[in-house]
């Protein structure tokens, strides 16, 4: 697709000049063409992308019959079923915002949520009303998906389509908050096109591929690498309500997946829990990854035991609309790093003082291009300090070499200061994931007050692994410089604190 540079935002950028004229018309090409077409596997429900659709439209029209209006938000506390989907759709068909919030989340988190983007209405599933605000204190209206209320709302006549333009907001999606308050991310039609755009082109996604979506759909992975993506090139989305080993493995069998995006740890605990051979995962071609990197013995086992998969890195966020580089799939070689930017993304790399550094050295990762979102809803302070020039500044700590190849070393504010000797807890991570007797390692600062910091570990041992700190210590001798090693080791049994999103909740380890 031929590429050209327009202004957004007050940028000027690499966009996609044949794109979609918004995100509603982007899924609603394939529905058109190809209405008769598996859309959606949710258990028992098999929808195609006519009757996806369809009730997306009644849902559009049952909002608006009750006063919704093309702009306002629509919040959504939906775990991976049919209903998400429609609803995500419906909202982008009338040209209301939607935003999606974690499952996980609680009272307070939702509450402002809510409360921040001003939301009308809430969607939420049955068994999530306990953490719903007393009545009064949230939206006007909130519909129970599993209630005579829902279905009154989905038999509505379906709603017109709005009249969208591309730079208007289409997504709320809030940001983990592991730094403070969570800030609302906007992604607009034009930003979730690209990255859609993004995907399928990258991966060479067809109407025939399957895709599994693991990954909670409130997440940007889920939305736009997972159900967006997919529906755009007519195939099909195969939900999957909660991460589980089995059940991951049973629908990717009995439904013949060919594509998912998931976090590294989902991966290792496949290996970790099943025997592989016992599956027919034989259409299974793409394996997507992102969110920290990948083990070295995770990918060498896998592309022992699933010599035709092909994985690909992808680095993004919420704020990229989830890709901003890509590593091509097949390229084997360049693994340490996350790949490519993508044909419309531009990445710099920063010192502290704004200016560009050379190739291989180290810096903050600044992204630029069509998927980068322009700010975050009702917080132009933060808008003002993470967005410069067209850029985002990521936090990251990376380089990119003389090909362009990206790596990511660390977050800027993961890093440990040992006695003035920067070390990055990630390549740490690394070389202790790397030994059998480990599943899952952290890696933190232990305050001292000669160094000022020291690295400790934290260490999830493997099954039938016994604590031996002598041989970790053996191990990573023979792999980091003196300074870089551990120095204390806690051992525990249970899997490391994460967030929503999977990241790691180091905080929780102090």
């Amino acid at each position: 697709m031929d590429i050209r540079r327009e202004y957004h935002f007050g940028r000027v950028i690499p966009c996609y000049a044949g794109r979609p004229a918004n995100a509603f018309a982007m899924l609603d090409e394939p529905a058109q063409t190809a209405p008769d077409a598996l859309a959606v596997v949710d258990g028992a429900t098999r929808l195609t992308h006519e009757d996806l659709h369809l009730r997306a439209g009644r849902l559009a029209g049952g909002l608006a019959a009750r006063g919704v209006r093309q702009g306002d938000r629509v919040a959504l506390l939906v775990r991976n079923r049919w209903e998400f989907t429609a609803l995500l759709i419906a909202c982008l068909r009338a040209g209301f915002i939607a935003a999606p919030v974690s499952i996980r989340s609680e009272a307070p988190e939702l509450a402002y949520i809510l409360n921040d983007c001003g939301a009308a209405a809430l969607i939420h599933d049955g068994d999530l009303a306990h953490v719903l605000p007393p009545e009064g204190e949230g939206p006007a209206m909130t519909f129970n998906i599993d209630s005579p209320d829902f279905a009154a709302l989905a038999g509505a006549e379906p709603a017109p389509v709005a009249t969208l333009a591309e730079e208007d907001t289409a997504v709320i999606l809030y940001t983990s908050g592991t730094t403070g308050r969570p800030k609302g991310a906007m992604l607009t039609h034009f930003n979730i096109t690209h990255s859609c755009l993004h995907f399928s082109l990258g991966m060479k996604l067809t109407a025939e591929d399957r895709s599994l979506m693991a990954v909670p759909a409130s997440h940007v992975t889920g939305l736009i690498a997972n159900i967006l993506t997919i529906l755009s090139v007519g195939g099909a989305l195969l939900n999957l309500p909660r991460f589980d080993v089995t059940d991951f493995l049973k629908l990717a069998t009995a439904e013949g997946m060919t594509h998912t995006v998931m976090v590294p740890a989902m991966y290792n605990l496949t290996l970790m829990r099943a025997n592989l051979g016992e599956w027919d995962l034989s259409r299974w071609r793409l394996g997507g990854f992102g969110g920290a990197p990948m083990p070295e013995p995770t990918i060498a086992k896998l592309a022992t035991l699933l010599p035709d998969l092909m994985l690909v890195n992808c680095y993004g966020s919420t704020e990229t609309t989830s890709p901003a580089t890509m590593l091509p799939p097949g390229c084997t070689d360049r693994f340490n790093s996350v790949g490519l930017p993508l044909p419309c993304a531009e990445i710099s790399i920063m010192d502290e003082d704004g200016r560009e550094v050379g190739p291989g050295v180290a810096g903050e990762i600044w992204i630029g291009g069509a998927m980068v979102v322009p700010g975050y809803w009702n917080n132009p302070d933060k808008t003002a300090a993470e967005f410069r020039a067209g850029y985002w500044k990521s936090g990251d700590v990376g380089s990119m070499d003389a090909d362009g190849f990206v790596r990511v070393f660390d977050r800027v504010k993961d890093m440990i200061n040992r006695g003035g000797y920067k070390i990055y807890s990630a390549e740490v991570e690394n070389v202790l994931a790397a030994h059998p007797a480990v599943a899952e390692a952290a890696v933190i600062p232990s305050p001292d007050p000669v160094l000022g910091e020291r690295v400790a570990a934290v260490i999830v041992l493997a099954e039938g692994a016994k604590e031996d700190e002598a041989a970790l210590k053996e191990w990573c001798a023979s792999q980091l410089s003196d300074y870089k090693r551990p120095e204390s080791y806690a051992f525990q049994r249970d899997p490391l604190p994460r967030n929503a999103n999977g990241k790691i909740q180091k905080r929780a380890l102090y």
